[in-house]
């Protein structure tokens, strides 16, 4: 009896113990469900779930046009650039290799050109500019990672470090700069300018390219994420000769060196504008002073602004933002000592390059992407001629005064030091939210704001307008 009862108890007890563990483990799944969706959903809110919204009530934003944009983790989102060609927008793919052309907010099925593009990671077709007709011929202008093979035929995966290893017999041609003429509905006659590095990569590939009020053809491009060679142009004084790689170049329209170019006669050192640059995905021209502004981004602390005059040392990798770069055993840079006036550090190139403190920093990374003066005032006279950058963390695009030369940003209350310490000091220059991953903003023929970007994996352009268009 004592041995039946003894059974039956403990089948009772281990009854209620199993119970009582599926009901634990439920609560523990729900709970960690409810996490799990309650952080994706704050992810979502802080980048592109947002409602579009317009901070200034006399404005909105309208979706001009949407259309494919599928990524995976190995190539990002396909929208990179756009520019204007009279009323049409010339749309570059960044993954396919095409120029397409927007139509009254349609998209026309016959690329303008379609190129074999490596598009892992930064790489692809990233930058578009076209010139003011020369002897009655419109010439384009495009930046692309050249393939040998086809669309996305480089290999790229993560080793057992989480490092981002390529496979060399996949290797792209190079990061190249054609001139292109633009003949009817295609794009024919390319004209190879120049010819830049492409390894180690995939990322910092830069890609923004602008003509300038020179008529000069003004690019930047990264430090192909290198970490391990070290270059005059990176600020190390026994490094290796400049070979294109780390700065805003300039050439002319035919691919030539500028006069006797600005930091040294030598090629490629002949073609650099600027140097010190980690990496930078903007560049434009202030309509009323010529002067060219930069966005650079920086690992993972100290996105920057700079205005950029001739032989401009932006510092890396000696100084992004105010502070000196650590290498932890593990992860990207992080900031180290501040560094007030790190001059004495610098490579300079014999006096000829100068190194200027950025005019904004984020200290927390935003990814800082398309810069663009507005020169139109139908937006408001309180907007014309100001400076505005977006971003791809935030979904952001910020708005900034400039001073009365214009050779710094008007900035107030916590931003007077021009350091953004989190996000939570960047309401006062918040201009539109919720855009999703911004990477080109430019100004219509119609005075109108246009910004393009990876919105709810597509590719998506908005526009904004007064409030009563």
């Amino acid at each position: 009896m004592l041995n039946y009862l003894s059974f039956a108890m403990y089948n009772f007890l281990l009854r209620v113990l199993v119970v009582s563990l599926i009901g634990i483990c439920s609560l523990f799944l729900a709970v960690t469900a409810d996490k799990e969706e309650a952080a994706g959903s704050e992810q979502c809110r802080e980048f592109e779930c947002k409602q579009p919204t317009v901070s200034d009530p006399n404005l909105k934003e309208e979706l001009f046009y949407q259309g494919a944009g599928a990524a995976s983790s190995m190539t990002f989102g396909a929208a990179s650039s756009m520019t204007f060609l009279n009323n049409d927008i010339l749309l570059l793919d960044k993954n396919n290799g095409t120029i397409n052309r927007i139509v009254n907010g349609s998209i026309v099925n016959d690329p303008l050109l379609d190129i074999n593009v490596a598009n892992k990671r930064e790489r692809g077709m990233l930058g578009i500019a076209v010139s003011p007709d020369n002897d009655g011929a419109k010439y384009v202008y495009l930046y692309y990672t050249e393939s040998k093979y086809g669309d996305g035929t480089d290999i790229c995966e993560f080793n057992d470090k989480a490092r981002l290893v390529c496979t060399p017999s996949t290797e792209p041609i190079g990061n190249r700069v054609y001139r292109y003429e633009l003949s009817g509905s295609k794009l024919v006659n390319p004209k190879l300018l120049l010819n830049l590095p492409v390894t180690p990569g995939p990322a910092h590939n830069g890609g923004a390219i602008q003509i300038g009020p020179d008529k000069n053809v003004y690019l930047t491009i990264g430090d192909l994420n290198n970490k391990n060679t070290t270059m005059k142009v990176q600020n190390f004084h026994q490094g290796v000769d400049p070979d294109g790689r780390g700065g805003i170049l300039r050439v002319t329209q035919d691919g030539k060196t500028v006069g006797n170019g600005i930091l040294g006669s030598n090629d490629p050192l002949n073609k650099y504008y600027g140097y010190g640059i980690r990496n930078s995905y903007g560049i434009d021209f202030d309509p009323l002073t010529g002067n060219l502004w930069d966005t650079e981004n920086g690992p993972d602390y100290g996105d920057e602004i700079n205005l950029v005059q001739p032989g401009f040392n932006s510092g890396w990798k000696v100084v992004q933002g105010i502070w000196a770069p650590f290498r932890p055993p593990e992860g990207d840079y992080a900031a180290g000592k501040e560094l007030s006036e790190p001059d004495d550090l610098l490579v300079d190139f014999e006096g000829k390059g100068n190194y200027r403190s950025p005019e904004f920093i984020w200290k927390i990374p935003v990814g800082p992407s398309a810069i663009k003066f507005l020169d139109s005032d139908t937006l408001g006279k309180n907007y014309e001629n100001d400076l505005f950058v977006g971003c791809t963390n935030l979904g952001t695009i910020f708005h900034f005064d400039l001073n009365e030369n214009r050779t710094k940003l008007n900035l107030h209350n916590v931003l007077a030091d021009k350091i953004a310490n989190n996000n939570d000091e960047l309401n006062d220059v918040i201009f539109a939210r919720g855009l999703g991953e911004i990477t080109d903003i430019d100004v219509g023929p119609d005075g109108y704001m246009y910004a393009l970007s990876n919105y709810m994996d597509k590719v998506a352009i908005f526009r904004i307008v007064p409030i009563n268009n």
